[in-house]
């Protein structure tokens, strides 16, 4: 493998796992949201992650296959004086932890810093190996 593949490596990563911290962002945000007059309530997002091969060189990366809604219902509370309360006088909550939320972000973000890591430390390998020569 060539050296050069570090960066399209570490770089696949590095997107993916930014587009995760946008996702738990967006999730986070909508944490305490309540259902609207049609009934629909957010639905917290999850990201998938897919294997991206890289041509003929056999090094693989990675990128967002695609973002999944979960379908786990909200929580509901008995608040019959909120103004979005059912008949029964339920609110219906958006389904987002913001506990697994936040252990989401965590997760990606070191992700996100060892990646970038990975490719200081390659830089400064290709340095030094130029400076060798000299």
């Amino acid at each position: 493998m060539s050296m050069f593949q570090i960066f399209n490596i570490s770089g696949s990563a590095v997107s993916a796992q930014s587009q995760r911290l946008n996702v738990v962002a967006s999730n986070l945000a909508n944490v305490d949201t309540v259902a609207g007059p049609d009934g629909s309530v957010y639905k917290a997002r999850q990201v998938v992650f897919q294997t991206h091969l890289f041509g003929s060189e056999q090094s693989a990366g990675v990128r967002v296959a695609e973002v999944q809604e979960d379908n786990t219902p909200g929580r509901r509370v008995h608040d019959p004086k909120h103004p979005q309360a059912d008949a029964q006088g339920y609110v219906t909550y958006a389904n987002v932890s913001s506990i697994e939320e936040m252990v989401n972000m965590i997760s990606a973000s070191r992700s996100y810093q060892n990646n970038v890591e990975v490719m200081n430390t390659a830089k400064n390998l290709l340095q030094k190996t130029l400076q060798l020569g000299q």
